[in-house]
């Protein structure tokens, strides 16, 4: 898939607002890459796992009865991963240094995820129109 020139501006944007961001990702959520800003490891992979990580996310929510699925974070020793829900067919990944701050990561992230919502269901379309 062409990266939807609109929705890496958005990345771009969510980069310079959220300090120790070190990645972002928007994927469809059949794992298809829209548009990332990530170095040193492969975004079909990552757009992969996220798909995969959104199908628990969203059996876990459901299984206990808190409704459909909005944001999944993962700490690791290293850093961040947070995956945010950016509409029904897309979800916004993101990749954060381990002394970011959380709070602004998640504040940041949910009013991207509203406008990469927009974004990016117009891009998918157009490729699946192509």
């Amino acid at each position: 898939m062409t990266p939807a020139p609109e929705v890496l501006a958005e990345l771009e944007g969510l980069r310079a607002r959220v300090p120790h961001l070190t990645g972002a990702l928007v994927a469809s959520t059949d794992g298809l890459v829209v548009a990332h800003l990530v170095t040193g490891m492969e975004p079909d992979g990552v757009a992969a796992l996220t798909a995969a990580a959104l199908g628990v996310g969203a059996r876990l929510t459901d299984a206990v009865g808190h409704g459909g699925f909005r944001e999944l974070v993962v700490r690791g020793d290293h850093g961040y991963v947070a995956t945010y829900a950016a509409g029904p067919s897309c979800v916004l990944t993101l990749l954060a240094a381990a002394d970011a701050n959380v709070g602004r990561l998640n504040l940041e992230a949910r009013r991207s995820g509203a406008r990469i919502a927009a974004l990016a269901g117009e891009a998918l379309n157009r490729t699946r129109l192509s």
